[in-house]
């Protein structure tokens, strides 16, 4: 379904067609004038816009091209009153997908709307394809210091040419939809479809549709036939992240998938055949899920016919510099600022800090290090500035074996304590909100707020 700004000078105009796009299922948001469409483009990302081509001083031509110029996979549909050959040309020149006269027949406009998100899943496939082509996993691309990763790496190639079922384990943020990509794209599989969902993402009953698919009528919005993802990846590879997060309703579909190779749409007798490899993922320890009846113990052994453990980035210390010197260069490159490293300081405060967020959180701390730097080199006070000092050391280490004092460790703890703080009034005391807004899980800033004793 559709996110649509609906652009319209005429109140009854915007309340018919609010009341028809909506039962179709789609969400919108209104605009009476230009000036208003102009301000909602600016704070909201939309699917469609459905607007009017003569309003104010500001044209639908002017919100047209504004849209496209904010967001390209926008698709602008432009009705009017006053229908001529030229304006609709100068619509479809500007980029619209559409061109309706008023008053507007429902099912024309329904059509267009269809059409609409049509054309963007159809791009999104495209990119996908092209991303895939671009993204050709050669050993190269994962940095492999450590003997835990070079023991990964290794694994990746042994069952790459398989058809088996993995299951990779690790924290977020380790790169476990990475090594994931590297057996779709080392397998025989490779010039086929690699779609990754996240299992904790969606809401049971969408998980299920998006998964499995759904017929026409099977459910209150489904207005067509929908392929599901299982269809979709035919002759490629599903990576089900999170999949822990599965409700039991769904697992025992997977699980009857997994058993069958074929897959029934939501709403239908018929089972369609599939072949798909399935590649899920977790950050936590199924087993015990399994002990609180939260987890099919069958579907486990389904799914870690090979198990792959991703290990921490603090356990492959190895790693972090050249992992940091990779992401300073991408960072550099993509915001234009000649930095030529890191300083011996910043070098020794990346090494002590425990990154609870992992490869996620370094990639995030080095972008935003090479924004604030000021000069040629990233020292520890550009971290401290965007992490607000949570680069500190680990007290599960001996920081005195990089060199760091006791003086600078309470400092950067200080810092720290204060980061977080600042965090959890940002987000109201929500943990799971600031954790996602420093790149960290839930669980390790609890662990943190504990530790600082801070009241969430």
């Amino acid at each position: 379904m559709a996110h649509i700004l609906l652009v319209d000078d005429q109140s009854s105009m915007r309340l018919t067609l609010t009341a028809l796009l909506k039962q179709a299922g789609h969400t919108l948001m209104q605009a009476a004038t230009g000036a208003d469409a102009l301000e909602k483009l600016g704070k909201n990302d939309f699917d469609v816009i459905v607007t009017d081509l003569k309003l104010d001083e500001i044209s639908g031509i002017d919100i047209l091209k504004t849209a496209k110029a904010n967001n390209p996979q926008t698709e602008v549909i432009v009705l009017t009153g006053y229908g001529s050959v030229e304006s609709a040309v100068e619509a479809m020149k500007a980029g619209a997908i559409d061109y309706l006269t008023k008053p507007v027949d429902s099912e024309l406009l329904l059509l267009a709307v269809s059409s609409a998100m049509e054309r963007q899943r159809l791009k999104s496939e495209v990119a996908r394809l092209r991303s895939a082509v671009e993204q050709k996993f050669d050993s190269g691309s994962i940095v492999a210091s450590s003997e835990p990763m070079r023991q990964v790496l290794d694994m990746v190639s042994r069952v790459a040419p398989t058809d088996a079922t993995v299951l990779v384990q690790g924290e977020s943020g380790t790169g476990k939809e990475l090594i994931a990509r590297a057996i779709h794209q080392n397998s025989k599989r490779s010039d086929a479809a690699f779609i990754p969902i996240n299992c904790g993402a969606l809401p049971e009953n969408l998980l299920e549709s998006e998964l499995f698919g759904h017929v026409k009528g099977s459910f209150t919005g489904a207005h067509q036939n929908k392929k599901g993802l299982f269809e979709e990846a035919d002759g490629g590879t599903l990576f089900l992240d999170e999949i822990g997060e599965m409700s039991p309703a769904t697992q025992v579909k997977l699980l009857r998938v997994l058993q069958d190779q074929e897959v029934r749409r939501v709403g239908s007798n018929t089972s369609v055949k599939t072949d798909v490899r399935v590649i899920a993922a977790t950050n936590q320890r199924l087993q015990e899920r399994i002990k609180e009846g939260a987890f099919r113990e069958d579907l486990y052994y389904r799914l870690q016919v090979i198990l792959i453990h991703l290990p921490p980035l603090r356990e492959r210390k190895e790693e972090i510099l050249p992992l940091a010197e990779h992401y300073l260069g991408v960072y550099s490159q993509k915001f234009n600022k000649p930095i030529k490293g890191f300083s011996a300081e910043a070098h020794k405060a990346l090494l002590a800090y425990s990154w609870p967020g992992n490869i996620r959180e370094l990639i995030n701390a080095v972008e935003r290090a090479v924004i604030l730097c000021r000069d040629g080199n990233v020292r520890p006070e550009d971290f401290a500035l965007t992490l607000g000092g949570s680069l500190s050391v680990d007290n599960g280490h001996d920081s005195s074996a990089n060199g760091d004092s006791s003086s600078a460790s309470r400092s950067l703890q200080e810092m720290e304590r204060e980061f977080i703080s600042t965090a959890l009034q940002r987000h109201n005391g929500e943990v799971s909100a600031a954790a996602r807004d420093i790149g960290w899980t839930p669980a390790a800033l609890s662990k943190k707020i504990k530790e600082h004793q801070l009241q969430p």
